[in-house]
């Protein structure tokens, strides 16, 4: 790629600005419920699996956006595609937050899901475009750094701000906010440099008609599916515990205040956040995937068994615990990387999106199944403000569920093909099976 000049990379980070910024709504918006769990339980007079369903609609419509929003970024551009996501994503935001019944609020939270969703595969297509390759991850790691802000965001400051203002209006405050930025990537993002000369990077040509071959292509790949399983159990387990439960757990199980517990789970937002850049920077330094992936995949596992099996732990070890959780939760992001090399370079959009999917899918089983199995073992105790009362050996149910889900990708770990950094796909020759 040619040089940009100072006018085009001036448009291009002022652009990347505004992308990034609404990544960090989509990270708030995908924890949020954690942070609000008591006052949304509250408000609609809801059960623990109600509260799961409810949370867990963005993740459904999350993870059947993943495909289809790698499409259309390809067809349509980044451009008009957050534009959408910002329109869509503020009308969720405050349906949700005006919602008067839990019905209106499953609606809103849909909206929000389906505006969202579309962010980071956007964030990906233009930074591919805009910038060199050999930038293209150090740009993606940074970004994700600050994206992850959202989730931090949606922790302590959040519940502190609930608490303060009301739950409801920091919600329809957002969608102000997310329609802003929806027309401000409307305004700066330009599908592609503006430039013509020879070399540079021109609009990409895309056969529709190609478009399921490739996806049955990458679903084909026994190599693909490992990294989906890893996907699945690490991610999903942090988006059931992370996105909804934790701060639930601390609170009712650990006795802790609601600032004690929303901390605890900034900090592990914080260790993710930092996690996504320095595993990605030692697994390109070490020139290797798999054995990172197994030894964070399965400390990921004993930190589980820890949470299980221990009584009350002082906070000396709960926020170290929490911190070590984030760090280690950032290993599945290897997994697009390792989808990524064992498939066509052309069809790296459509196995990265595959994996992800298997992260969001967990996360949304995941989330009202927990407390389904909560409110199979609730003995029918309830605070003085008519919200469910739930006993720790209720909570140990739950986490039963995100134990096994962990180990899971612990397991799948080990089956991980090596590429040492480097994409190994090749063609299919005759009478041999991938």
């Amino acid at each position: 790629m040619a040089e940009l000049d100072r006018r085009q990379r001036r448009r291009r980070n002022m652009a990347l600005t505004v992308v990034v910024a609404a990544y960090v709504i989509s990270f708030f918006q995908r924890f949020a419920p954690a942070g609000i769990a008591q006052d949304l339980a509250l408000a609609f007079g809801t059960n623990a699996s109600s509260l799961g369903v409810l949370a867990s609609t963005y993740f459904y419509v999350y993870t059947v956006m993943q495909v289809p929003t790698g499409i259309f970024v390809d067809t349509l551009g980044p451009r008009r595609i957050l534009l959408f996501g910002g329109i869509v994503g503020a009308a969720g935001s405050l349906m949700f937050g005006m919602a008067p019944t839990l019905e209106m609020a499953l609606i809103g939270r849909t909206l929000v899901g389906l505006g969202v969703s579309v962010t980071f595969i956007a964030m990906l297509k233009f930074v591919a475009l805009w910038f060199d390759e050999s930038r293209f991850a150090s740009v993606v790691g940074v970004s994700m750094l600050v994206g992850n802000l959202g989730s931090v965001l949606a922790g302590s400051p959040l519940s502190s701000l609930a608490q303060a203002t009301g739950w409801r209006s920091v919600f329809v405050a957002l969608a102000g906010l997310s329609l802003l930025l929806g027309i401000a990537c409307w305004v700066l993002v330009r599908d592609r440099p503006d430039v013509s000369a020879e070399g540079l990077i021109k609009k990409p040509h895309f056969d529709r008609t190609l478009v399921l071959t490739g996806l049955l292509q990458v679903l084909r790949n026994r190599a693909t599916w490992p990294a989906a399983c890893v996907n699945l159990g690490i991610s999903g387990s942090f988006f059931a515990f992370g996105g909804l439960w934790a701060t639930p757990f601390l609170t009712q199980a650990y006795g802790m205040t609601r600032a004690l517990a929303a901390s605890h789970v900034s900090l592990y937002f914080t260790g993710f956040a930092l996690g996504c850049v320095s595993i990605g920077a030692l697994s390109d330094r070490l020139g290797r995937r798999k054995p990172l992936l197994i030894v964070g995949s399965h400390l990921y596992v004993l930190v589980w068994l820890v949470w299980l099996y221990s009584v009350a732990l002082p906070l000396v070890i709960t926020y170290p615990l929490f911190f070590l959780m984030g760090l280690l939760t950032a290993t599945f992001t290897l997994t697009w990387a390792c989808a990524k090399e064992v498939n066509p370079p052309l069809l790296s959009g459509m196995s990265t999106s595959v994996t992800n999917m298997g992260g969001f899918l967990a996360g949304a089983i995941l989330q009202p199944t927990f407390g389904w199995v909560m409110d199979l073992h609730w003995a029918g105790g309830v605070s003085s403000s008519g919200a469910h009362l739930y006993t720790p050996a209720d909570y140990h149910a739950g986490l039963l569920l995100l134990v096994a889900t962990a180990a899971v990708g612990a397991i799948a770990s080990w089956r991980i093909r090596e590429t040492n950094c480097q994409n190994t796909w090749q063609p299919l020759t005759a009478g041999r099976l991938r």
